[in-house]
């Protein structure tokens, strides 16, 4: 969601809602060979596939859907006699109120545990967006107009995807990373003996819909983890190409055409493919990462963190407290340490190189940093990773070392109590990583 919000502060032009087709009849749900798919193709140049490995599938390549600006949007962003309607906003909602209220949220009431945190000491770690800013992206059209205007800038820019990625496979079911936006990642997951497909925080819609053709599946579960319009903004115009589509997520979260809201720990089943909902608040109120069940094919869970948990990062602190997040990343470290970690976002570099700054001396830091360096040159996907791997050199998994806490020059007070402690050094490590750089 940051990266949608970086690029918006000066230009006022917007792209136009997305477009889908018909909805097809409701299918069989006992049907077991791959269905055909009744909604109309979209015509895409033939697909470019990589070089096969003996572990993994091609990946296809998504090909270049740049849709035109409506000359009414244009109008609109540009009136006559005055600034481009993004900059007069832009200026306005930066105004900071005098005393924002502590564990109030603007446009609704948090649930118990969760703060909302306001700038703080007149830095804003979301810079130049503000409070209110981010109000109007999460919870206005205004918001979906800039995201649409971010997925036509991406599809000018990336073609073919901002990176390279591979699909993993684990018997008969296949992962694919599908890159998306400018560093956004959507997964669609396939039970490949029915043909049936779950997504996962399908940004872009046309780039998902391309795969979907390309694997010949049925979508049957759009798989949110939050409401941001870089997560969520392709769900209506997929529900309206897949007529019997579910849309599940968190009702907390004012998600985009949900159909099914979860609770903690509820399951979703597509096919063979059983996901279980787990309620990681802190990013959002109502985030939910959803843990793949791979043991009965002998494979490892899976955690699609969305905006929960990156590699050697987390997300910003947009609608919960320290304490909050503290809470969500402790149940991520609580799946496993073979746990594969699919992350919402290709962040790994800058995370990775902001860590080395608070922890110089961490051969595991050094190591993943060189590794993710060559990967990032030659444009691969650094997912996934492991809850292992993480728990050794990301500084919002590590509160409990010692040496980070020194590095940051953090000591327990007197009678403090230890996840009081942790939560302040997850807050001194998330302020420093918004003043390094956002993401």
């Amino acid at each position: 969601m940051a990266a949608a919000l970086r690029g918006l502060r000066g230009n006022g032009r917007r792209g136009g809602a997305g477009s889908g087709g018909g909805s097809p009849a409701p299918r069989d749900p006992h049907h077991t060979a791959p269905p055909s798919q009744p909604h109309r193709p979209l015509t895409l140049p033939p697909p470019a596939r990589a070089g096969p490995a003996p572990w993994l599938w091609p990946r296809p390549a998504i090909p270049s859907l740049t849709p035109s600006l409506p000359p009414g949007l244009a109008a609109a962003a540009h009136p006559a006699g005055g600034p481009p309607l993004g900059a007069r906003l832009l200026r306005q909602s930066c105004r900071r109120p005098a005393e924002p209220r502590a564990g109030s949220e603007p446009g609704g009431q948090l649930p118990e545990g969760v703060e909302y945190i306001p700038s703080r000491r007149g830095k804003n770690p979301m810079k130049m967006v503000g409070v209110a800013w981010y109000s109007l992206y999460a919870r206005t059209r205004l918001g979906y107009l800039f995201y649409k205007r971010q997925v036509k800038k991406a599809r000018e820019r990336y073609p073919h995807g901002h990176s390279v990625s591979q699909p993993v496979g684990f018997g008969a079911v296949k992962i694919l990373p599908i890159p998306v936006l400018s560093n956004n990642y959507s997964y669609l997951v396939i039970d490949t003996g029915s043909g049936r497909a779950a997504v996962v925080d399908p940004s872009d819609p046309l780039a998902v819909q391309a795969v979907i053709e390309e694997e010949g599946v049925l979508l049957e579960a759009i798989l949110c983890t939050h409401k941001h319009w870089d997560h969520s903004g392709g769900n209506a115009a997929l529900r309206q190409q897949h007529g019997s589509c579910k849309v599940y997520g968190s009702a907390r979260d004012a998600v985009p055409e949900l159909t099914n809201p979860l609770t903690d720990k509820e399951w979703v089943s597509v096919g063979c493919l059983r996901f279980e909902a787990l309620v990681t608040p802190g990013h959002t109120v109502g985030h939910v990462a959803y843990v793949l069940d791979v043991a009965p094919f002998g494979g490892p869970p899976c955690l699609f963190a969305g905006d929960l948990l990156f590699l050697a990062g987390c997300g910003r602190l947009f609608e919960g407290s320290p304490e909050t997040m503290l809470a969500s990343l402790d149940v991520a470290v609580g799946l496993g340490e073979d746990t594969l970690l699919w992350p919402g976002h290709e962040y790994a570099l800058e995370c990775l190189t902001f860590a080395s700054l608070l922890e110089r001396d961490n051969p595991a830091l050094e190591r993943k940093l060189c590794w993710a360096t060559q990967q990032r040159q030659e444009k691969r996907s650094t997912c996934p990773s492991t809850i292992g791997e993480e728990k050794s050199y990301n500084p919002f998994l590590r509160t409990h070392r010692r040496e980070l806490q020194e590095a940051l020059g953090l000591t327990r007070r007197s009678g403090e109590p230890c996840d009081a402690f942790r939560a302040r050094v997850l807050s001194e490590v998330r302020r420093r990583k918004d003043l390094y750089k956002g993401t």
